[in-house]
């Protein structure tokens, strides 16, 4: 098997995972937050809808440098629950077809993250987009469901059941 068959295995239910949770993100909550030091619901959520666009980017280019972005930064505006799913939907496209196309000496080769001249990581490419893409996501989408069961909404069954809804092998 591919490395790419394998990564997209997990893509899919993380990606899933994630929409079902963006599902239940209230409109007219995007400046609630359970800390001061925590994010704000609304750019939560677009975090978690535009982090696949990132692992796109860990695929497609030789790496990253942060203080000098070659890519624009994705506004984390939420304005609705449906718009912040058509950019789930956009982000994951655009990463998935990055994953299937990715030859595995691609995905074996070293992908350099920096901050100028202090490296982050440097990498094989699979290595960091399971570290930065898929860790980050699943990070990110249990933080929205804290938020979420925070303001007695439904958390969903995402790996087992939750408290809210019963769970069952797809």
């Amino acid at each position: 098997m591919k490395i790419s068959e394998m990564l997209l295995q997990d893509f899919d239910t993380e990606i899933s995972n994630t929409r079902r949770t963006l599902e239940r993100v209230p409109e007219g909550k995007n400046d609630w937050k359970c800390h001061d030091k925590s994010m704000e619901m609304g750019k939560l959520a677009m975090h978690c809808a535009t982090l696949p666009l990132f692992g796109s980017y860990i695929v497609l280019d030789d790496g990253m440098d942060l203080a000098n972005p070659k890519r624009p930064h994705v506004p984390l505006e939420f304005t609705t629950r449906d718009a912040a799913l058509k950019q789930l939907d956009d982000s994951a496209k655009a990463c998935r077809d990055a994953i299937a196309t990715a030859s595995n000496e691609a995905l074996l080769a070293p992908w350099k993250f920096a901050y100028g001249e202090h490296p982050i990581s440097n990498l094989p490419r699979s290595t960091t987009f399971r570290m930065m893409c898929f860790n980050h996501l699943v990070h990110h989408t249990a933080q929205l469901g804290v938020y979420l069961r925070l303001n007695d909404i439904p958390v969903p069954a995402l790996y087992g059941p939750s408290a809210d809804e019963q769970w069952s092998p797809k």
